[in-house]
């Protein structure tokens, strides 16, 4: 794809379009259609199958959002695992944390990876930091064959077709829970709240069976459908809206505030009618 205008059909009656300078890389893995191109608007864009997974000038939001909002609410994460992110994203947020030892990704789709190191540099750039950990493999088995074994765990999925229809799951999500530390946290991508009202009700409620403390959050991400972006968090111990104001500490940000971690939690009606709670 070059020169021409590409178009994400996100429903059946509404896309997101946006103009290609020229493409970059396009390959079918032995898992989905990769792309890779650099847009007038966005800058460098991954999609897969058809969707975008990110962008150069808008990433932010989503990896801060994914990664800060567990980290702070957990007084001391030590190991965290990212299920998914193959473009490194969340895994270079989780690096601003001076208490993380160690972050493991476990990407299914290796050449997600390869590709983010070589068109998406300032998102993939952490990989290679000396804590992190890259296995490229399943990450629904490396959840499967853990236990107490992580503080915090990221499910950075695309949405739930093709690899990763297993990590929207009940079974996951517990999974997730014995996988965790007996005070861990997880977070996933949830959608949203527009075009899949449906999924996050499922969602919420497949995660408060599991998890004591279940909570939605919200983002705003424009280059996602509809703009507005949900994640779920599911907490054994610590809830995110008690995190005391000492623990807090600098990072470089550009979306995520400690207010904000507060505010996503302000739900529009709407949406919090899809929690249950």
């Amino acid at each position: 794809m070059a020169g021409f205008w590409y178009t994400e059909k996100q429903t059946e009656n509404f896309g997101i379009t946006m103009k290609i300078n020229k493409t970059l890389h396009t390959e079918q893995t032995d898992f989905q259609y990769l792309e890779m191109a650099e847009t007038a608007e966005w800058g460098n864009m991954l999609f897969l199958d058809g969707m975008v997974m990110t962008s150069e000038k808008d990433e932010f939001v989503y990896h801060e959002m994914v990664a800060h909002v567990p980290l702070f609410t957990h007084p001391n994460p030590e190991n965290v695992l990212v299920v998914g992110g193959g473009d490194g994203g969340v895994i270079r947020e989780i690096l601003k944390h001076p208490s993380v030892k160690k972050a493991t990704l476990v990407d299914i789709d290796g050449k997600v990876i390869e590709y983010s190191k070589k068109f998406l540099p300032s998102i993939a750039s952490g990989l290679e930091d000396a804590r992190v950990e890259v296995i490229v493999g399943d990450g629904f088995m490396h959840i499967a064959e853990s236990e107490n074994e992580f503080d915090v765990i990221m499910v950075d999925s695309t949405e739930p077709v093709g690899p990763a229809v297993n990590l929207f799951s009940k079974g996951f999500y517990a999974g997730i829970s014995k996988a965790l530390k007996e005070d861990g946290i997880f977070v996933a991508q949830s959608d949203n709240p527009w075009f899949t009202p449906d999924l996050i009700k499922q969602v919420q409620s497949d995660v408060r069976e599991i998890f004591p403390i279940t909570k939605l959050y919200l983002a705003n991400i424009p280059t996602y459908p509809s703009g507005l972006w949900s994640f779920t968090i599911g907490s054994k111990k610590y809830n995110p809206l008690e995190v005391p104001a000492e623990r807090f500490h600098d990072i470089e940000t550009k979306y995520y505030t400690p207010e904000l971690h507060n505010a996503a939690f302000v739900l529009p009606k709407f949406v919090k009618d899809l929690t249950g709670e």
